[in-house]
């Protein structure tokens, strides 16, 4: 069975200016403005009453001691932001160089805890496939037991505390050959408990990013992209019921990367995604990221922005913005 999800898409986008790269590192750039992150929040998510995620990081590691608070990692204070209507969709990273996954399930129900009022989505882990990267999930031990169990975590307590709208899944990012037993693996090691838990997967992809896509065959590599992750990935791992979230999205401008053709490909690319959202199971579009980390970076990890890292919107803003009067919930 394939999922369906009635009545147009949940957006939300990550408002910091923050990022990792490809090599374990992060970007440098200027501090959030708060400010002006919640007036561009505001602009982009149009009437107060729309639901609008905003998406945030916070991380458990060997240091974290339990009993909290515990403060997002990025933006900073990111509750600031869960006004308007909007909610939190919150990310809880598993970097735990000892596999401490009992350490790392009392930090998801403290989470819960702490932000459970003004958190939509709650994701355990982030990119747990992916194992090259120490600023990504998979690079640690016994990640996929902390998926299984955190996510139970999650459940389990949001429902103890009431909370009957908080959502909890984990995502990864597409999934080819050998590597698409990776959620059926999930399956397998969680049994019906974890299944019945779940209540989406998501999906970090980047089309045209990493591995050049033609702009003539964008939408097709996307819509390609998204079946073969229904029909390849989570219906075998008996997930097929379940809504699929696209939990980051973006495209990066600088050198030969125009700031008018990133508002080409947020066009395509979303609009593969709404034209197949009920056939699909797709339920959300989350994009990468409001403001660039540093408009003179060297490299495309500095430049996801809509905006430049003074807030200075690119065309992609206002296209995101229109986007998001047309197609959501």
């Amino acid at each position: 069975m394939t999922a369906t999800t009635p009545g147009g898409l949940l957006f939300g986008i990550y408002p910091g200016g923050l990022t990792g790269d490809d090599s374990g590192g992060l970007t440098t750039g200027p501090p959030d403005d708060p400010a002006r992150v919640s007036a561009a929040l505001d602009r982009l998510q149009g009437r107060a009453d729309r639901p609008f995620l905003v998406r945030a990081y916070v991380g458990f590691d060997d240091a974290t001691r339990p009993g909290g608070p515990h403060p997002t990692a990025t933006p900073a204070d990111a509750a600031r932001y869960a006004v308007r209507g909007r909610r939190l969709d919150l990310v809880a990273q598993y970097r735990s160089s000892s596999g401490d996954v009992d350490g790392y399930c009392e930090f998801l129900r403290e989470l819960v805890v702490q932000y459970g009022a003004v958190t939509r989505t709650l994701q355990v882990t982030e990119e747990p496939n992916v194992t090259s990267n120490p600023l990504l999930d998979g690079h640690y031990p016994r990640v996929r037991e902390a998926i299984v169990r955190g996510v139970s975590a999650v459940r389990a307590q949001a429902r103890a505390l009431g909370l009957t709208r908080l959502l909890t899944g984990f995502n990864t990012t597409p999934l080819f050959g050998p590597d698409t037993s990776f959620v059926g693996d999930l399956t397998d090691l969680g049994g019906a408990r974890f299944v019945a838990d779940l209540d989406y997967v998501g999906l970090d992809f980047f089309p045209d990013v990493f591995r050049p896509v033609a702009a003539a065959a964008l939408a097709s590599a996307t819509e390609g992209l998204l079946r073969h992750h229904r029909d390849a990935v989570l219906t075998p791992a008996g997930l097929g019921q379940l809504p699929l979230h696209i939990t980051e999205h973006g495209w990066p401008t600088g050198p030969d990367r125009p700031a008018h053709r990133q508002a080409e490909v947020v066009e395509t690319v979303l609009g593969v995604v709404a034209a197949h959202a009920g056939e699909l199971g797709i339920g959300r579009y989350t994009h990468f990221a409001l403001r660039d980390a540093d408009s003179s970076g060297p490299d495309l990890f500095h430049r996801f922005g809509l905006t430049t890292d003074d807030y200075t919107p690119k065309p992609a803003f206002e296209t995101l913005r229109r986007l998001v009067e047309r197609f959501s919930v």
